[in-house]
């Protein structure tokens, strides 16, 4: 049976402690009353901060005393989410992004001093996305789609009276990544392939477009940061090595120094207002840490991140030795800090963690790697319930990132939490192909979707069986948008492997997705084609691959979550499989959310997500019939099939 959830919170339900010796059993709304904090901004003062939060269910933007105090909105939007660019850099205007109903035709707006929004990108059909503040604060860059669907050119936006000035159009689907102190570069980086991604600087003075990268050789490039004085543009590479390492070119001489080779992806790099300090983020095995150094001489600057095993984020103040710092073990969300760089010493400011919850009773992630099917060592982030003992035969999940390529990380997610708090132990896979453990496990997944990469799935089931705590019979797999479809492939194609699937807005066709992409994924349909396969030229082997075709030798249970205006997934994904799926007589549920589109943002949507999961892990993999039963302590409440 389709169910359409309108959004609307569900009452809580009050459920009974584990033992005395065990941690205590939490509803989902008890877990989601936790608070998602990004978008965090300094005042050009550096006296207050904005951020953007979900604690009413919607994500808006609230304002409090740099020192700490109290928070307060700033905007009070119900229905569409609200996202925090930051402050203007010379007055406390702010920018923010939104788009409708999950979209993606995301628009940039200014709230001005009285409160009042403007739309500074407005249209009907294009994408706006912010670029960066100029070096001197007096105007803004975007990048829109306005001119041809397909392109994203740079305009620059005046602080004063909003007049859009295009500084490049663009012919061949390049990112723009930054733009030079005084306007004349422009760093752009453009995908080839799925092996190749190469920068660019586009001199205006010139007309003249400069590539940084070599022809013909397989290099993932991405511009960063233009030096505050000077033609010196800071960019990542993974040139002739398994990782991106820092370098910095200077355009005048052609001169590349190696700034930072750590042995893990440099993720980003940035500057402080002043330009005297560079900040670079490593995803060191799935968690995220932050350096510091001179940007003159690049001498290491010390910081103490305090939390080796967890992932953490630094935001430096404008003006005093100041910074902001969170940092999270998976287990609960990270608590902001204010961080004084000269002594060490952190203050806290804003607690995300949810009332009532003891972070005693929650999981911390773990990242362990296990032998797959031909000895490559997989890695992933493993969550086993708190009273969890040796010898258990509890159910388990393998949750499959999206992507294809991505990683999952080391980070507070409540729907881990709430499944291995309820009995579950949960293993977030990064299978072959997924990014983060290099560049050669990156692509030993390339034209072997459901095949390679879902055996290490397969193959992770003989680990969570070693942890001593898991029957082999009630592991299920589970997966979101890429993940989703490694779910549907893992019912069709190893039907016997898995108890259950949870597909999340996963892809079931692929000729049809391939051939349907946005019109702004003109750079990533490249990556796509190179990656999984070209509609055209692979259209047997796409077909092979995709599990509605497939769709017959489905005979175990499935749930399927669809957001109704996902333009990446489109909800026919979806319905196709549940129909076929029915059709095998095989319990399937399916949910769409009528205000969502790819990824679930509404706070009440996830919350009836993240139940509807348990739900229905409980009836198929938990307590399913011919297995032994457990009590749950949610009691029986069917989601209709």
């Amino acid at each position: 049976m389709t169910r359409y959830l309108l959004g609307i919170a569900l009452a809580c339900l009050a459920v009974p402690a584990f033992a005395d010796d065990g941690p205590k059993r939490y509803t989902i709304e008890q877990l989601m009353d936790s608070d998602s904090i990004g978008g965090l901004s300094w005042s050009p003062d550096d006296s207050k901060l904005i951020f953007t939060s979900n604690r009413t269910g919607i994500a808006n933007i609230y304002v409090m005393p740099s020192a700490g105090g109290e928070a307060v909105p700033l905007t009070r939007s119900t229905g569409e989410t609200i996202r925090a660019i930051g402050y203007f850099p010379h007055d406390e205007r702010i920018l923010f992004s939104s788009d409708q109903g999950g979209n993606e035709l995301a628009h940039i707006y200014v709230r001005e001093r009285d409160g009042t929004a403007r739309d500074v990108t407005p249209g009907d059909r294009h994408v706006a996305r912010f670029v960066d503040w100029a070096h001197d604060g007096r105007s803004f860059f975007v990048q829109t789609n306005e001119r041809d669907p397909r392109f994203f050119d740079l305009y620059e936006i005046q602080a004063d009276g909003y007049e859009k000035t295009r500084l490049f159009e663009n012919d061949k689907a390049y990112q723009v990544r930054a733009v030079s102190p005084d306007r004349r570069y422009v760093a752009l980086s453009r995908i080839v392939d799925n092996a190749t991604r190469h920068c660019y600087v586009y001199d205006r003075t010139a007309a003249k477009l400069i590539q940084l990268t070599p022809e013909g050789q397989p290099v993932a490039c991405e511009p960063q940061v233009f030096a505050s004085e000077g033609a010196q543009l800071f960019y990542t590479t993974d040139d002739g090595g398994e990782f991106a390492f820092l370098v910095r070119r200077d355009l005048a001489t052609d001169e590349r120094i190696t700034v930072f080779k750590p042995d893990w992806d440099v993720e980003g790099a940035a500057l402080s207002r002043d330009g005297r300090t560079l900040i670079v983020s490593v995803n060191e095995d799935a968690r995220s840490r932050p350096y510091l150094f001179d940007a003159r001489d690049f001498r290491p600057i010390a910081l103490d991140v305090g939390t080796p095993d967890a992932s953490t984020a630094l935001l430096l103040a404008n003006h005093a030795r100041r910074a902001l710092i969170s940092a999270s073990n998976g287990s609960t969300p990270g608590e902001i800090s204010l961080l004084d760089l000269s002594s060490g010493r952190r203050t806290p400011l804003l607690d995300a963690r949810a009332p009532g919850v003891a972070p005693e009773d929650l999981v911390p992630g773990k990242v362990v790697r296990f032998a797959s099917y031909d000895g490559l060592a997989v890695p992933g982030i493993l969550y086993v319930p708190k009273d969890a003992r040796a010898g258990d035969r509890r159910p388990a999940v393998i949750h499959v990132h999206g992507g294809p390529g991505d990683e999952s990380r080391v980070g507070y997610r409540p729907l881990p939490q709430y499944l291995a708090n309820h009995g579950y132990v949960v293993f977030e896979i990064n299978n072959r192909g997924s990014s983060g453990s290099g560049r050669t496990f990156y692509h030993l997944d390339d034209r072997r979707h459901g095949d390679a990469d879902l055996d290490d799935v397969v193959a992770a089931k003989r680990m969570l069986v070693d942890t001593g705590f898991v029957d082999p019979d009630k592991i299920a797999i589970q997966g979101q948008s890429y993940g989703g479809y490694m779910t549907l492939a893992g019912l069709a194609f190893r039907p016997d492997a898995f108890a259950a699937g949870v597909d999340i807005y996963g892809v079931s066709n692929w000729p049809r997705l391939l051939a349907n992409t946005p019109s702004w994924w003109e750079d990533l349909r490249r990556l796509l084609f190179t990656e999984v396969g070209d509609p055209e030229k692979d259209a047997d082997y796409l077909r092979r691959i995709s599990p509605v075709f497939h769709a017959d030798a489905i005979r175990k249970p499935l749930l399927v979550l669809q957001g109704a205006n996902d333009p990446r997934v489109l909800p026919v994904e979806s319905e196709d499989i549940v129909a076929k799926v029915k059709a095998n007589g095989v319990p399937v549920d399916y949910i769409v959310f009528p205000d969502e589109g790819h990824g679930f943002r509404k706070k009440a949507n996830q919350i009836a997500a993240y139940r509807a999961i348990l739900e229905f892990l409980d009836a198929h993999v938990k307590n399913a019939p011919g297995k032994e039963a457990e009590i749950s302590p949610l009691g029986d409440f069917p989601i209709g099939r």
